[in-house]
């Protein structure tokens, strides 16, 4: 065991039905029906193939979208089609999650074939509202459809969707109190490399934080500051207008305005707290950046400005010399709109400088992933976490609900159903 929970290097698999649960979640192309990325997929290959390779039968489950994010809610079959690629056609696909036919379809299934249901998140007890309505126990999420029909046909659980850790739905944690359950590889290797991270970063270790899922960042700053992960923190994005705003910079009327419709504000005097309790580990902006039509405009007057869309290029310098003279950095967010050309000069320096650094470099969160792709530094970074939102909470310090119900599978040595 590591961390507590069973790895797949315990199991006996040949000739056995695994259940496997993954994380291809991926952004879905519209017109095309194709997906945009598919490094999530990449990523999980391992443990399908070396599950397949030992002789397991193998049934996955994965979810794509979901009823909050129902503009990319989307069926499997692209998904399907990418690893069948990379799996040299060992897979089958139903479209079908649980009832007569996925049943049918576990029951006649070899050894050493995969079986990629339906998207679970077709069934409303896997959907986000359901579960933060209901809040149910690993107990009661194995009374739901989907674990009282697949858990009798299975004898092992392995979960390996980190990037979904922080969710508690019954594909992730209900199957965890009925079968003996194991992490995959993937979940393995991110659960090593962020504890790593957390305990014992070489130093000076620099945290950049940007983007603009500000709660995520709230969330794990006092925690990476005060355990001293992070021995610096480069704030950019919306982080970091936050806390110039807190530190009585004056961001300009059209940025104060969007900061309060979008209800950023009541962070401040979270914002103001941090700054007061960790003086000198926070680095915030000196001059911003704004759009003016298609030209670019910096400045560090701000009173007139426009809408901040970028750090300016004089902290993108600053940033980018402590970057490289980090030995450990950790980066969740682009500092700006870096799709757009007139604002994307403070994400293409940071990132950059990640792919020059001689430090240990570790990425995170979708749109930090698609700017390494823009930037041309992705084959340069040490560590891709395939994970948003449960790598902001590991990193807050929580217990994930996913890493508590392996750990109670773990434990499990014959089915309980």
């Amino acid at each position: 065991m590591r961390f507590g929970i069973r790895t797949i290097d315990e199991l006996e698999v040949s000739g056995k039905t695994v259940l496997l649960r993954v994380d291809i979640n991926q952004p879905v192309d519209p017109k095309t029906g194709r997906l945009k990325d598919d490094s999530r997929i990449r990523a999980s290959i391992p443990t399908m193939k070396e599950l397949s390779e030992k002789g397991a039968k193998l049934v996955v489950m994965a979810q794509q979208g979901s009823d909050i994010e129902y503009k990319n809610f989307h069926d499997l079959a692209p998904h399907a089609a990418v690893l069948n690629e990379l799996l040299g056609g060992k897979v089958d696909r139903i479209e079908d999650v649980c009832g007569p036919a996925a049943l049918k379809a576990i029951e006649n299934l070899q050894s050493g074939r995969i079986l990629l249901l339906e998207n679970v998140r077709f069934l409303a007890e896997e959907q986000t509202l359901f579960e933060n309505s209901l809040k149910l126990s690993p107990e009661r999420q194995a009374q739901t459809w989907l674990v009282k029909k697949l858990a009798p046909l299975a004898d092992f659980y392995v979960g390996d969707a980190f990037a979904a850790a922080h969710r508690d739905q019954p594909s992730l944690c209900g199957f965890c109190v009925s079968l003996p359950s194991a992490m995959g590889r993937l979940f393995e290797r991110e659960y090593c490399e962020i504890s790593k991270l957390m305990e014992s970063p070489e130093r000076p270790s620099v945290f950049v934080l940007g983007g603009a899922k500000i709660n995520d960042a709230f969330l794990m700053m006092g925690t990476v500051l005060e355990s001293r992960s992070a021995d610096l923190i480069l704030a950019g994005g919306l982080v970091g207008e936050i806390l110039a705003w807190a530190n009585g910079v004056d961001l300009g009327e059209a940025t104060r305005d969007f900061l309060k419709k979008e209800g950023f504000e009541g962070l401040l005097p979270s914002a103001a707290r941090i700054f007061e309790k960790y003086p000198g580990r926070i680095s915030i902006p000196s001059d911003y950046a704004w759009a003016e039509g298609s030209k670019r405009v910096e400045g560090a007057n701000l009173a007139k400005a426009g809408l901040i869309s970028d750090i300016g290029s004089k902290t993108a310098q600053e940033f980018k010399e402590k970057i490289l003279s980090a030995k450990t950095v950790f980066v969740n967010g682009p500092m700006g709109v870096f799709e757009e050309p007139a604002s994307a000069y403070g994400s293409e320096a940071v990132w950059t400088a990640l792919g020059e650094t001689a430090g240990y470099t570790v990425l995170g969160g979708g749109d930090s992933i698609a700017a390494a792709a823009k930037f041309k530094v992705a084959d340069k970074i040490d560590y891709v976490c395939t994970g948003g939102g449960a790598l902001i909470r590991f990193l807050s310090g929580e217990e994930l609900p996913v890493v508590r119900a392996l750990r109670r599978g773990s434990l499990i040595t014959q089915k309980n159903i």
